[in-house]
C-alpha cells in the first residue's frame, strides 16, 4: 500500500502542478491585462489561488515521496494537499484526478498500518 501511495502521491503532484501553472498564471494575466467583460473576470480571492497552486502540488509530492518510510506523515501531507485544492480550485474536470490521486493516497498510505517493512506508525 506504501508503494502504490507514493506512486498515487507524486502522479497526482504532478498533475497538481499543471493545475497550478494555469491557475497562478490566470490570475496574473487578468492583473496584468485587466478583466475582459463576459470572458475573463478576476476571481473572488487571488491570494488563495495563488498559495494554494505552489503548495497543493508542492505537499502532494513531499507527502508521496514520504509514504514509503513514514506513511503516516506522508498520508497527511497527501490529504492536506487533496483537502487545500479541493477548497482553492473546487471538483472539475482538470482538478478530479490530480484530487483522486492524492486523496486516495493519503487514505492508502495512512491505512498501511501493516506495512511490508517492520516498522509501523500504530
Amino acid at each position: 500500500m506504501r508503494s502504490a501511495a507514493m506512486v498515487l502521491g507524486i502522479i497526482g503532484g504532478i498533475l497538481a502542478i499543471l493545475v497550478g501553472f494555469f491557475s497562478y498564471g490566470y490570475t496574473e494575466a487578468i492583473d496584468h491585462f485587466g478583466e475582459i467583460e463576459g470572458l475573463a473576470q478576476q476571481v473572488s480571492d487571488p491570494a488563495l489561488i495563488r498559495t494554494a497552486s505552489f503548495l497543493a502540488p508542492l505537499l502532494a509530492i513531499a507527502g508521496g515521496a514520504m509514504a514509503k518510510m513514514r506513511a503516516l506523515w506522508g498520508g497527511i501531507l497527501l490529504l492536506i494537499s487533496a483537502g487545500l485544492m479541493y477548497y482553492a480550485f473546487g471538483f472539475g474536470v482538470f482538478t478530479m484526478f490530480p484530487l483522486g490521486f492524492t486523496g486516495l493516497a493519503g487514505v492508502l498510505a495512512i491505512a498501511a498500518g501493516k506495512p511490508d517493512e517492520p516498522k509501523s506508525h500504530f
